[in-house]
């Protein structure tokens, strides 16, 4: 007889959109996923990630127990000979000069809550500098560009999809991706419903990508010329004098040395560098002057460029010179459940550039160096030099720049530790490996993305399962204890304790909190039946700005309620925010911090230059991809060869490229080679292939990934251009020729 099916709900921790699950199991198997229709944001959408998180879970080659390599090998161990090793060969090198030890986050850290918690105090206890993340290959133009405009680095505006009535976006394709840095489920059909309601989405991208194939209009840019296409967007605005800030005008600095920076940067200047014409960008300006609501919405394609940062700033400057900056159907600010509170609109603001690495001088950002340099510290001598790496959840031999590189950088190190689920092409230089708890034997809440939901909701799901193991917050913790030098057996609920403690007194010693001025004994005595990550969230959650402040609103949340309403609880539209969630020294939107001002002189220096010539690589999204570890899952790897060099049927012609045909593409730092894939699609010029491929490597463990193997686009990925403001990677807009292989 089998055992009974029992139905839990819980938000899937695979991308940023947050879907509610459905997960039917019996025992401790998976039989059943699909989309839960009573969730109060995502209303039943699941995409096809979401609905295999059980054969995830059940992959044979996820790792449930430790390895420790031997003589080359990996050999399982339990937890405690694991973190022996750790200790008997980590902490010498942490003893002697703990700048020689380096720590990589990749993304699935923000996708759960013992990521997002207790990452800190690894960080906090391993002392280095030498920090990385996958925010270099990804984000963190953004980040700049919030942190300087609006006084904090997670002070992102989001675009009010629901309720705008005209939509540019540029570089991003959520009909694939999910959408990024806007959480949004059911993208697809949020940007039905603004056609539907006679709203207009205007798609800039080099290729007609699903996403553009749904827009009002789709134009084809040249690669890594959005901030030149946006800036000009600016000048129009002034030039036709349609430039207003709106309801924000008292919240604003910075319009008239606005309008003087962008003023070089008109149509005729810019059209032939962007590969549109004159006309086209006057129309865009002035669309988004006219509409009812308008907002502009650049992601990754614009980031992942050496004018990253340009671009992102730009983005948001159009959304407030129009006056959609904190408006319904504009740029809006979300207000998370966990959230600290309105804020007092004044702060100390952003800076960047506190400490250079060692070898390139590259400012850090938030903490953290570019990742494009890190197999400089490790190959160039000195005292300095890296020795070590601890990597948590991340790939980045497939996900960063020179892959080869750094893949045999890698190799040359004393010793490396990695928290993984899967021996793959990074962690299989790992002398031990640590494997979390799956994701269905995590409790689960999104510290990371409720700060970027395009609505303000709540949800907390429980562990589907018990864990087999130690949980993440627990393996975590004792890494920081070890490398703390509490010893590999330090008990973990000191630490838990002691972050909890701190974070309670934090609240309870802050002017005009919600606990302001209570005892912290009897606050933590409330929180008697809860441990670690999950008492934490508890008390962001009730001294947030819908808490019940442990008392003081009986109708207010707390986790307690959450776990009540599984399906979450909806907490309204965006609202209208400012000032008060600022935090410039100014108290105002800083419309043209000096970093930009300085950096748009870079880019008005390229006016002068010839539009650059030749074949440039750009990257590709597909739904069933997430990143590379997505790659391991077979239902989800089904169908034709996904990795593929896009190429417009007229420059394979004149290449003599044939589909299907194997083609070898070449920048300045390597060659790789990959089928050809005709596609009208694609502008001239340009050429596609998807990230994180390459699952061909010796020692890595993903038998379904290896039978997809594809080839590694980042091996042509050059380290050496980088945005000077953020230190994100150049992913997009590669120089390469291409020819028969």
């Amino acid at each position: 007889m089998s055992e009974a099916t029992r139905v839990h709900y819980r938000t899937c921790p695979l991308c940023e959109a947050t879907c509610g699950l459905e997960v039917h199991t019996e025992g401790r198997r998976v039989v059943r996923v699909r989309g839960d229709a009573d969730d109060v944001f995502s209303r039943g959408y699941v995409c096809p990630k979401g609905t295999q998180l059980g054969a995830l879970y059940a992959d044979p080659d996820r790792l449930s127990r430790p390895l420790v390599k031997r003589d080359g090998r990996h050999v399982e161990v339990d937890f405690d000979e694991a973190f022996r090793e750790i200790e008997a060969r980590l902490l010498p090198i942490l003893e002697g000069n703990r700048s020689q030890v380096a720590l990589y986050l990749g993304n699935p850290n923000v996708h759960n809550i013992a990521g997002s918690i207790y990452v800190r105090p690894l960080i906090q206890q391993l002392g280095t500098k030498n920090l990385y993340s996958a925010s270099t290959v990804d984000q963190m133009p953004k980040h700049v560009s919030a942190g300087l405009m609006f006084g904090n680095p997670g002070t992102i505006p989001v675009p009010d999809i629901d309720r705008t009535q005209h939509l540019l976006m540029l570089g991003a394709n959520p009909l694939e991706s999910n959408g990024s840095l806007c959480t949004a489920p059911d993208f697809p059909g949020r940007l039905k419903s603004l056609r539907e309601r006679g709203g207009r989405l205007v798609v800039v991208d080099p290729r007609r990508t699903r996403t553009a194939a749904l827009a009002d209009e789709h134009h084809a840019i040249r690669p890594g010329t959005d901030a030149l296409l946006l800036v000009s967007l600016l000048q129009v605005l002034f030039a036709e004098e349609r430039a207003s800030l709106g309801d924000v005008a008292d919240c604003v600095d910075g319009l008239a040395e606005l309008e003087s920076a962008v003023s070089p940067f008109t149509p005729e200047r810019v059209a032939p560098h962007c590969g549109l014409a004159p006309e086209a960008i006057r129309s865009m300006a002035l669309q988004l002057a006219e509409a009812p609501s308008a907002v502009v919405y650049g992601r990754i394609g614009t980031h992942t460029v050496d004018t990253g940062t340009l671009a992102s700033w730009a983005a948001d400057a159009l959304s407030t010179v129009t006056g959609n900056l904190d408006r319904p159907g504009g740029a809006m600010f979300p207000l998370a459940a966990h959230a600290s509170g309105e804020g007092r609109g004044r702060g100390r603001g952003f800076q960047i550039g506190r400490w250079k690495s060692r070898v390139r001088e590259f400012p850090e950002v938030r903490g953290e160096l570019p990742i494009a340099t890190l197999a400089d510290e490790i190959e160039t001598p000195g005292e300095d030099s890296v020795r070590a790496l601890v990597t948590v959840a991340g790939n980045p031999v497939l996900s960063a720049p020179e892959g080869e590189r750094l893949d045999a950088a890698f190799a040359e190190l004393d010793f490396m530790v990695s928290v993984d689920v899967y021996l793959n092409e990074t962690t299989r230089h790992a002398d031990v490996i640590l494997p979390p708890a799956s994701p269905l034997e995590s409790p689960h809440y999104d510290l990371a993305f409720y700060g970027i939901s395009v609505r303000n909701v709540a949800n907390y799901s429980p562990p589907v399962f018990e864990t087999s193991g130690p949980s993440e917050s627990d393996l975590l913790a004792r890494l920081a204890l070890l490398v703390a030098g509490q010893g590999a057996d330090a008990d973990t609920s000191v630490l838990h304790d002691m972050m909890l403690r701190g974070l309670v007194e934090s609240k309870v010693g802050r002017e005009g909190a919600a606990l302001a001025g209570r005892d912290v004994e009897e606050i933590l005595s409330a929180l008697e039946d809860r441990q670690g990550a999950e008492a934490m969230l508890d008390v962001m959650i009730r001294t947030g700005p819908y808490g019940d402040g442990f008392g003081q609103d009986p109708d207010g949340l707390s986790l307690e309620k959450l776990e009540a309403n599984p399906h979450g609880i909806d907490l309204g539209p965006l609202q209208p925010r400012l000032p008060r969630a600022l935090s410039t020294p100014s108290g105002k939107v800083e419309l043209l911090p000096e970093p930009i001002r300085e950096d748009l002189r870079r880019l008005e220096a390229r006016l002068d230059e010839s539009p650059r010539e030749g074949l440039v690589l750009v990257g590709r999204r597909h739904l069933r991809s997430n990143n590379s570890w997505m790659h391991n899952v077979a239902p989800l790897m089904k169908g034709r060869d996904r990795c593929t060099l896009q190429i417009h049927p007229d420059d394979a012609s004149r290449l003599g490229l044939e589909d299907g045909k194997p083609a070898s593409i070449e920048s300045r730092v390597g060659r790789i080679t990959a089928p050809v894939e005709l596609c009208d699609d694609i502008r001239p010029g340009v050429v596609s292939l998807p990230h994180g491929f390459g699952h061909d490597t010796e020692g890595a463990s993903l038998t379904v990934a290896r039978e997809h193997a594809g080839v590694n686009s980042n091996r042509i990925t050059d380290g050496r251009p980088l945005d000077p403001l953020s230190g994100n990677a150049v992913l997009n807009g590669i120089p390469v020729e291409v020819a028969p292989a």
